[in-house]
C-alpha cells in the first residue's frame, strides 16, 4: 500500500552498521530522515552518503537523526564506507540499514520491480545488481509523532539535493512550532506567512507587531524564533 504524508511511518526491526534497531524506538522523541539507495558501491550513492555525513552537524542541531538504507548486507555496507570516506572526505556518521531481504524497501514502497521480478516473484530476494533493483532514491522526513511529514523521490540517475532536504526540514519544524507557512524559495531567516487556519484574532496574539497584508488572505511576518 502506498504511503502518504500524514501516515504513520511503518515500524520495523533491522540490522544496521551501528547495531540492531527498532525504528520507532530509535527515532525517540526527535525527528528522523530515512533515505534509500539502489546499491552499495555505486557512484551517485557514494557522493550522496559523503555529503550527508558532512551535513550531519546541521541535522543534529535540528534534533534530527539520519539513517540510510541499501539493499545489501551490513558487511557490504562497512566495506563501502571505506570508499566513501576515501573519495568524499567524510566518514559516514549515521547508521546504514541492511535491507538485503527487501522487506523494508517493500514496506516503504521504495522499489520499482523489473519485469524479471514480476515474472519470477519467488526469487525477488536473489542477489541483485543496481540495474535489477531500480530502487527509487527515496527520502522520508518523519516527525516525533512518527508520522510522515514529507516524502521525496528521485530516479536512479539523479543525485538528491540534500541542502533542499535541510531547507524542507526547517520549514516543517517552523510550521509545527509557530503555525506558519513558508513561501516559494524560502530560506532560513526570511519572512514567512501566517497559516490560513490561524484566525486574525489568534494571529494578533501570536504576532502582536502585526503583519503585512497585500491581500486579505496573505499575511506576511518576519520569521519567528
Amino acid at each position: 500500500m502506498a504511503l502518504h504524508i500524514g501516515d504513520e511511518a511503518p515500524d520495523f526491526a533491522a540490522k544496521t552498521t551501528e547495531g540492531e534497531i527498532n525504528f520507532h524506538d530509535w527515532i525517540g522523541d526527535g525527528w528522523a530522515i530515512l533515505f534509500s539507495h539502489p546499491k552499495d558501491f555505486t557512484p551517485v550513492c557514494t557522493t550522496e552518503l559523503g555529503y550527508m555525513a558532512g551535513l550531519k552537524p546541521e541535522f543534529d542541531r535540528r534534533n534530527t537523526k539520519l539513517i540510510g538504507l541499501s539493499v545489501d548486507s551490513v558487511d557490504d555496507h562497512r566495506e563501502w564506507l571505506k570508499d566513501i570516506q576515501e573519495t568524499q572526505g567524510h566518514a559516514v556518521n549515521f547508521p546504514l540499514i541492511d535491507a538485503s531481504n527487501l522487506e523494508i524497501p517493500k514496506l516503504y514502497d521504495m522499489l520499482h520491480f523489473t519485469l524479471f521480478d514480476m515474472l519470477h516473484p519467488e526469487i525477488s530476494g536473489r542477489a541483485r545488481t543496481a540495474a535489477d533493483n531500480q530502487t527509487v532514491r527515496s527520502v522520508f522526513l518523519i516527525g516525533p509523532d512518527k508520522k510522515i511529514k514529507a516524502m521525496l523521490a528521485y530516479p536512479m540517475s539523479t543525485g538528491r539535493n540534500f541542502d533542499e532536504v535541510l531547507r524542507l526540514l526547517d520549514s516543517i519544524q517552523l510550521a509545527a512550532k509557530h503555525q506558519v507557512s513558508t513561501p516559494v524559495n524560502w530560506k532560513q531567516g526570511e519572512d514567512v506567512i501566517i497559516g490560513p487556519a490561524v484566525s486574525d484574532e489568534t494571529a494578533k496574539e501570536k504576532f502582536p507587531d502585526g503583519w503585512e497584508s497585500p491581500k486579505p488572505y496573505i499575511r506576511i511576518v518576519p520569521q519567528p524564533d
